[in-house]
């Protein structure tokens, strides 16, 4: 029998029988799930019909759903907004006033205080009755009502403003003003009040309100450079906080407001009448009555006889944070101190007045309110700073805190970036037009100079040589990692723009990198606080002992080629009105920043390296200032102060660097040359010779190196020097 030739497929044809079923499962199964959906669908649907609301009814849920979905919203933008100020609670705030110092000059004189040791402050509940009720009067007269925002209060303050045409009243409550003492600065900005608002909140919610109160007086700033209720009654009164009477407490809370301008040291009459309006404030708010306050009115307070003695409020707030710094690393294991600080008060006003008397004569024309200023001597002791126009208005640092753009003096890290990788002064490159990622740079002149050599780039301040550098030779990265080197602090961006100087950075970050250049490219340690000691004479800290040595972080090639640069740029580029009298070598580089905010001028000579800068607060743009104009002026009538009576170090690297040489006439020359007058002079008093300050430092060295005596010599000598006296 013969085999059939196309036996049948059972197996295959069982799997598609199986196939067909498993899809015709799923098509019942999602339709009746469906089916199923729908019938749920409309279950709820007839459900909902009896909740359903018309006619006014209706315009109330609407309202009311809308204000959900944008209350959700608002609540998640508020979280985004609120996560940046509570990360300011992290920081160990309860002890940041747990200090108590005493400040010295870099000769031994007191210039100032700050802290205080929370044991020493006075309980609120111990405190006057009729200063608390002065400071609620005037400060905040709903503060036990309010929880950190007076929605009450900012309204009022509002309406009389409005009233008024202008700030007359103040909406912050006591509790935000405690923040902003606590963990913000005076700088004005929309970010700075939304962080306000809620640590002020976060303030209230952490703290008891007499917490609140009592920190707020404790920290305050209130004139004189004083900080806290306590620390102003022993100024102005000479008496303790808890003996104070109502017309030297209505003084005392008259001073919150604005201490520089009520500080009764500085306008008695100012004060009184303040005082009057917060007596008048007692009143009104119905904490006393008239027949209270009226023998108060009668006999105003008076004030310890003193003259006014003006402190380097900002430098003095720099180096408190300094010292809490070093007690952070484990260097200080006291609280109670006393710092001898590396500020010459000498130079610190000459600093002062250079600032104000460039800002008074220049300031209308050029539309600029706010300057800063930051001296350091080479080896980096800070010998002055000045953090803005007036301490007691805006005790904001516009030296240490204020980010601004640096413009063309940025241009130092990218020119020693590039002497570091081979480069020359002398080296030949193209000034044309260069377009890097859809970014074309323009010359200030809008006109272009064909090959020229890296100095003569560098002193007209031509944009496309250091962009060109960065695009074709160096990269972003390593212009960022010299600046890093060099000492500036702030985080940079690492953009294409970056060799122009459009990323942000302080007065003492670029004065501390310009001070590389006099210290032959060794790292400038810049410091504020030369010793630390105790109030029983141990030293706790000495920056000479316990810091290492400077490191190299310039080959002396790299700083030798910069300094010629530098050098010329007072004499043949746009930093003319820097050059010093007397033929003194001057090195620095000018900065204008976009639509002209910030003017810079960061120059040095071997002793000393100072950074300037001129701007406004609120960010607008000055009248076409250039860093070759005012801060360049200022530069130079503090320098030549500076320069009077002492002895002349050459900067490193430069031929003829003291004033007998060519260069230095040059110098002369180029300044008299200047096109606008410069500012006038300042006179030093010279009270010792070179030769005598020489000799008194080598003595000073010498004491302070010599061996101790042993025990034994000390206890023959001391009876032996006590016979002797007794003899004469």
């Amino acid at each position: 029998m013969q085999d059939d030739p196309h036996p049948p497929r059972k197996p295959r044809r069982r799997k598609r029988h199986l196939l067909l079923r498993i899809d015709s499962w799923i098509d019942s199964t999602v339709w009746t799930a469906g089916f199923r959906a729908a019938e749920i669908w409309e279950e709820i649907t007839i459900f909902s019909r009896r909740f359903r609301v018309r006619g006014w009814k209706r315009v109330v849920v609407e309202l009311a759903d809308e204000a959900m979905t944008f209350g959700t919203a608002g609540f998640v933008l508020l979280l985004a907004l609120a996560l940046p100020a509570f990360e300011e609670t992290k920081k160990d705030w309860r002890n940041h006033g747990d200090f108590a110092v005493t400040f010295l000059d870099r000769y031994g004189n007191v210039i100032g205080h700050r802290g205080i040791i929370h044991e020493d402050s006075v309980p609120i509940d111990k405190l006057p009755d009729h200063l608390v009720k002065a400071v609620l009067a005037t400060e905040d007269r709903r503060f036990f009502d309010h929880f950190g925002i007076d929605f009450l209060g900012l309204a009022r303050a509002l309406n009389e403003n409005a009233k008024a045409g202008g700030v007359v009243q103040g909406g912050s409550t006591l509790t935000q003003q405690l923040a902003k003492n606590l963990f913000l600065t005076n700088e004005r900005s929309l970010e700075r009040k939304i962080k306000e608002a809620f640590l002020a909140l976060w303030l209230e919610a952490n703290l008891s309100k007499k917490e609140i109160l009592r920190l707020y007086l404790d920290r305050a700033y209130m004139g004189g450079g004083t900080f806290g209720a306590a620390a102003a009654a022993q100024f102005y009164f000479g008496k303790n906080i808890t003996d104070v009477n109502l017309a030297e407490a209505a003084m005392l809370a008259g001073l919150f407001k604005a201490p520089a301008k009520y500080a009764p040291h500085v306008n008695l009459p100012a004060a009184r009448a303040r005082a009057n309006e917060v007596l008048t404030n007692l009143v009104q708010g119905g904490l006393m009555t008239e027949g209270q306050v009226v023998a108060a009115r009668r006999n105003p307070a008076s004030i310890i006889d003193r003259a006014e003695q003006p402190a380097p409020d900002y430098f003095l707030d720099w180096a408190f944070e300094e010292v809490q710094r070093l007690a952070a690393e484990g260097r200080l294991k006291k609280h109670s101190v006393i710092v001898r600080t590396t500020i010459d008060m000498g130079l610190q006003q000459a600093a002062d007045d250079a600032v104000e008397s460039s800002l008074r004569e220049y300031g209308d024309s050029y539309k600029v309110k706010q300057g800063a200023l930051v001296m350091i001597e080479t080896g980096g002791a800070v010998r002055a700073m000045v953090g803005g126009r007036d301490y007691g208005e805006s005790q904001f640092n516009r030296a240490t805190r204020a980010l601004r753009q640096p413009g063309s003096s940025f241009k130092l890290y990218t020119y020693t970036a590039a002497m570091e990788h081979g480069f020359t002064p002398e080296t030949m490159i193209s000034d044309a037009p260069i377009t890097w990622r859809g970014w074309s740079p323009q010359n200030y002149a809008r006109s272009y100079k064909g090959r020229v050599t890296l100095l003569t780039a560098m002193a007209q301040s031509l944009n496309t040589v250091p962009v060109r550098l960065a695009k074709e030779e160096l990269g972003i990265d390593v212009i960022v990692e010299t600046a890093k080197k060099m000492g500036v602090e702030t985080p940079l961006r690492s953009d294409k723009t970056i060799p122009l100087g459009t990323s942000e950075v302080t007065v003492m970050d670029q004065a501390t990198a310009y001070a590389v250049m006099p210290s032959g490219g060794l790292q400038t340690r810049r410091h504020g606080i030369a010793q630390v000691m105790d109030y029983e004479g141990d030293v706790l800290y000495d920056f000479d002992r316990d810091e290492q040595p400077a490191q190299r972080i310039v080959s002396e090639q790299a700083t030798a080629s910069m300094n010629r640069i530098l050098t010329q740029i007072p004499v043949i580029g746009t930093a003319r009105r820097a050059a010093l009298d007397g033929g003194i070598v001057t090195a620095g580089k000018t900065g204008t920043s976009q639509a002209y905010r910030d003017a810079w001028f960061i120059g040095f000579t071997g002793n000393y390296t100072a950074a300037v800068w001129f701007g406004n607060d609120d960010f607008t743009s000055t009248n076409n200032m250039t860093g070759g104009s005012l801060p360049a002026m200022t530069f130079k009538k503090l320098m030549d102060y500076a320069h009077q009576g002492i002895e002349l170090k050459p900067i490193p690297g430069i031929d003829n660097p003291l004033p007998n040489g060519n260069h230095a006439t040059g110098t002369t020359v180029a300044a008299a040359k200047g096109t606008e007058p410069a500012l006038p002079g300042l006179s030093r008093p010279r009270s010792l010779s070179a030769e005598s300050t020489r000799l008194l430092r080598r003595i000073s060295r010498d004491l302070a190196h010599a061996p101790p005596l042993p025990a034994r010599k000390v206890a023959e000598a001391v009876p032996a020097a006590i016979n002797a006296r007794v003899e004469r």
